[in-house]
């Protein structure tokens, strides 16, 4: 069995990878575990179970919840929820384990499984490496260790989850947002109902498009990875801004008044200064991954603040937040995470902040956007290759030594096996696009032949 935990949970085709044997079992095995590593010691355990709409969903959540109250845990049922709103709950409910059910930003058929620890935060590598191993020993006929009569634990639903959340979000703003028209965009996802409402009751004046989930639309054309409806949709009706999510909402992206869009990067860099004004941007200091654009690091520089950089991944960007005790800190596809308000990224959070900075300065977002100057930066998707051997392949790297040496200063590759798909990423930089398209291009038919 080849390891099941990527940088993002479980993750996988729907009833093909990821089966309702595979969701029971690791949730029994994550029980178990947690019992030995002194998580659940002298109190009866409890876990929050959440998913996103995706039809898959269903079945896995009876399949998570059964093998959680199977191994004597309770479990609160809180339905559909955004990934950051379990982990949220998690914590706050004084849980001692979370479970989301959902494949983030990945098309409908597939789901994933993550898991959050007491408090709300994922669970550690060795956590997850100790689950897989103590799954993989039951499968090959090692006994669980069954409680029966009043030791197997009790499920109910927590309906009260989305109203607690939506309180939480609406109470760590800064300012309201009356007199912001801002268009949402929920991607038929698990923010459907909550972004609305938090919005709302912030003040904001709202057109929602993308909010009918039935289980099979997730992402389909919209959301945070189909951005031309929202685009379309701020210029139609005069909005001020635009704010899109994934799947399970734990990203932002958004579209100014004019439709063009405002990456993670530019994101990020406007809550750094809104944060730094509030001193509260610890050490003034954020913290991005080596996808970011080399426009975002200059930008800090230029405005007096500190840039740590990490590998791509959220969970290596709150690693790095938790051990130095930063506040801010991101990707370019959306992943925000506002750590004194959040213990994941936060799609809705992070929208809700951006519109309370446009709403506080009275500038528009493409105004506050402008501090950072994006350069061109290609990023080309290989499909369908073996990405295991991404850094050991000679083929490969002598072609990225080369069109390193051809970017020479101006520019820079990254290669990256991507961490929830079966695909290897090529990023090019540079200070032209055209020639950042044809290095990328050149790159990516190398990525083919050598690791096809």
């Amino acid at each position: 069995m080849g390891r099941l935990f990527g940088t993002d949970g479980v993750r996988g085709v729907a009833n093909a990878d990821l089966t309702a044997e595979l969701a029971l079992g690791l949730s029994v095995a994550a029980a178990h575990v947690l019992a030995e590593a002194g998580t659940f010691a002298g109190h009866r355990a409890t876990a929050v179970v959440g998913r996103d709409p995706r039809a898959s969903g269903e079945f896995l959540e009876a399949a998570v919840v059964a093998g959680l109250a199977s191994a004597g845990v309770d479990v609160l049922r809180v339905g559909v929820l955004p990934t950051p709103a379990v982990a949220h709950l998690t914590g706050a409910l004084g849980a001692d384990l979370g479970v989301m059910l959902s494949a983030s930003h990945n098309a409908m058929p597939d789901n994933g499984i993550k898991f959050f620890a007491r408090g709300g935060h994922k669970l550690a590598d060795e956590l997850e490496n100790r689950i897989e191993s103590v799954y993989a020993d039951h499968r090959t006929g090692a006994p669980w260790d069954r409680p029966t009569g009043a030791g197997v634990g009790r499920v109910r639903d927590y309906d009260e989850g989305l109203d607690q959340y939506v309180a939480h979000l609406v109470g760590v703003l800064p300012n309201r947002l009356d007199g912001l028209k801002i268009v949402l965009d929920e991607a038929h996802g698990a923010a459907s109902r909550v972004s609305p409402e938090a919005f709302a009751r912030a003040g904001a004046e709202l057109i929602t498009i993308g909010a009918v989930p039935d289980g099979l639309n997730i992402n389909d054309g919209c959301g945070s990875t189909h951005l031309d409806l929202l685009k379309a949709a701020v210029v139609e009706h005069g909005a001020d801004l635009g704010i899109a999510h994934d799947g399970d909402a734990d990203r932002c992206l958004a579209v100014d008044h004019t439709g063009a869009e405002v990456d993670g990067d530019q994101i990020l860099a406007v809550l750094a200064l809104a944060m730094r004004e509030r001193e509260a941007l610890r050490s003034d200091t954020v913290v991005a991954t080596v996808m970011s654009n080399l426009g975002f690091k200059l930008a800090m520089e230029r405005e007096g603040i500190r840039f740590v950089q990490t590998g791509v991944g959220d969970r290596y960007v709150l690693e790095e937040m938790k051990e130095h005790g930063y506040a801010l800190g991101g990707e370019q596809s959306g992943h925000v995470i506002i750590l004194d308000h959040a213990t994941t990224g936060d799609g809705t959070l992070t929208g809700l902040m951006l519109a309370a900075r446009v709403a506080q300065t009275g500038r528009t977002l493409r105004d506050l956007a402008s501090v950072m100057e994006r350069l061109p930066q290609v990023l080309v998707n290989v499909p369908d290759v073996d990405k295991s051997r991404v850094t050991s392949s000679a083929e490969l790297a002598t072609a990225v030594a080369e069109a390193e040496r051809e970017l020479g200063s101006t520019g820079r590759v990254l290669l990256r096996s991507s961490g929830t798909e079966p695909l290897v990423r090529v990023m090019v930089e540079a200070a032209d696009i055209e020639q950042a398209r044809s290095v990328a291009g050149r790159l990516a038919d190398v990525v083919k032949s050598a690791l096809g």
